[in-house]
């Protein structure tokens, strides 16, 4: 595929806040296109992630626009698709816990599910009344196999979600495939697996390991307490999964596409592998505790990515053990600034370590 740039384009992306929309943002930036965002309206600045390449939206040359809105307000979205008159739309956004799902459903499902549609439907609008074609992709997620079916997973295992996040993402990866087939949009799903970074939001179980590795190095804390440390996971680099997102769009035709390494890792590997890191060891420090436990467990997650090598000629590039490294070194450094604050008198947001 030509890495040309395509400057002129433009696209919007929904949770550009969060680690795949920063990681996205700057691969997009990369090959010239101007950038929106969507950020929902906060009393605090959420932007940690992307501030590095936002720049006033006066200054010549600005790539990055952000604009307050939401997914749950589908009249909000339909206006901004209007100003913006995107060729390209990322749906990133979402309540994405899956355990915070289970205390938060509705929410969840509003965000999830129906924010898809709604967005799915100012898609469709503005392509039907500006004649400008809208090529859309969908953030689906492994979760949505739950209860797998067969291993490995691949774009024609049939679901068996066992999360309220998961069952809000096989509605939105559906109302998908609707459209495209229905209104023949340019729509398409990348069911991508999990994927980690050192960007990765600090209550998801791999930052949350790695950060308290950090802290527990420089004496900032004494234990980890995790729930199912048996659960397996297909883990990779989100800075290895964006650019699938972005190669889905440039097709000619819309399809579906697992992302994934085909290899897979238990919680507790993962947990001793960081703490081998930083020289600790795993036994000493991490205790089970059962409130991380979710109400339906999904207990081994492996994606066939064969579709997307075949097809788009994707591999991953980062291994396992560079994204432990790169995520352990990370936060250790996170955790010598803040030593260094706390011994100056300066103390630091609390990190709790909550939620699994």
């Amino acid at each position: 595929m030509s890495d040309q740039t395509h400057t002129g384009k433009r696209a919007i992306i929904t949770g550009i806040t969060g680690q795949d929309g920063s990681y996205l943002a700057e691969l997009l930036i990369s090959k010239g296109y101007e950038v929106h965002g969507i950020v929902r309206r906060a009393s605090t600045f959420n932007t940690d992630r992307i501030d590095h390449i936002y720049q006033d939206p006066h200054i010549a040359g600005t790539k990055l626009f952000l604009h307050y809105g939401d997914l749950c307000d589908g009249n909000n979205i339909s206006m901004l698709m209007d100003q913006i008159k995107p060729h390209e739309v990322y749906n990133l956004g979402a309540q994405s816990h899956v355990r915070v799902s289970f205390d938060m459903p509705i929410y969840t499902a509003e965000t999830v599910a129906m924010g898809a549609l709604k967005l799915l439907e100012a898609v469709r609008d503005f392509q039907q009344k500006s004649g400008q074609q809208v090529r859309y992709y969908q953030a689906s997620s492994s979760e949505m196999y739950g209860k797998v079916i067969e291993t490995p997973q691949t774009e024609l295992t049939p679901f068996y979600p066992r999360s309220p996040y998961a069952c809000a993402k096989v509605m939105a990866h559906w109302a998908t495939v609707n459209y495209r087939e229905s209104y023949d949009l340019h729509a398409s799903c990348g069911i991508l697996f999990n994927h980690e970074s050192p960007r990765r939001g600090e209550t998801f179980v791999t930052r949350k390991i790695t950060r308290a590795v950090g802290r527990i190095k420089m004496g900032l804390q004494s234990k980890l307490f995790l729930g199912n440390l048996d659960s397996k996971r297909d883990w990779g680099f989100a800075g290895d999964y964006v650019e699938m997102m972005w190669r889905m769009l440039q097709q000619d035709v819309a399809d579906d596409y697992v992302v994934a390494t085909n290899k897979t890792w238990s919680v507790r590997e993962f947990a001793e592998k960081s703490f081998s890191q930083a020289g600790l060891d795993f036994e000493k420090y991490v205790e089970f505790d059962k409130r991380y436990l979710r109400p339906a467990e999904v207990d081994l997650l492996l994606g066939d990515p064969a579709k997307a090598k075949e097809k788009l000629g994707w591999v991953p590039t980062t291994s396992f053990d560079e994204l432990v490294t790169m995520m352990v070194e990370g936060d250790m450094e996170l955790a010598r600034r803040e030593k260094t604050l706390k011994d100056a008198g300066h103390e630091m947001p609390a990190f709790t370590g909550h939620d699994q």
